[in-house]
């Protein structure tokens, strides 16, 4: 069996996630900061008409910020029941990776804080971190950003 991922990058690692919950890729666009919003979220943005919260993954994951460049990309996602932007340093490919390529995450490198880590992909020589999108949050971060999207 194979499994068919979205690949993108943050801090220089190579990072996927299953397409089924990918509900698209854009170009990083206006966000309208939210005051009182949790860290890792940096606000809301109008996609086709509706209020997306957007995340940085790279603050989430402790990878500290960066300057936006032209390859920075907001993906986005279902996630906990509602639509979500991840703002992602670059998308690089989607790719098909077969289940003898993915190793589970060793106990070593999945503490609470990275539970969101479900397998190591090898392919081409590279290594990718496969994410679980549905740990990458805790149930009560999914409902703040729940609730910033009624709110907005």
């Amino acid at each position: 069996m194979e499994q068919q991922l979205v690949i993108f990058s943050l801090a220089g690692e190579y990072y996927g996630v299953d397409i089924a919950v990918v509900e698209g890729i854009i170009k990083l666009q206006v966000i309208t900061a939210v005051p009182r919003a949790p860290a890792f979220v940096e606000g809301v943005t109008n996609l086709r008409g509706s209020v997306l919260p957007v995340m940085d993954l790279r603050t989430r994951f402790g990878l500290g910020k960066q300057v936006a460049t032209k390859d920075t990309r907001i993906v986005v996602v279902e996630m906990g029941g509602g639509k979500v932007g991840m703002v992602v340093d670059a998308v690089s490919e989607v790719l098909r990776v077969g289940d003898e390529n993915i190793e589970a995450a060793s106990p070593m490198i999945t503490t609470a804080d990275s539970a969101f880590i479900k397998g190591i992909a090898k392919m081409d020589g590279r290594l990718m971190i496969l994410v679980d999108l549905a740990r990458a949050l805790t149930v009560g971060e999914q409902a703040e950003l729940r609730q910033l999207d009624q709110a907005a």
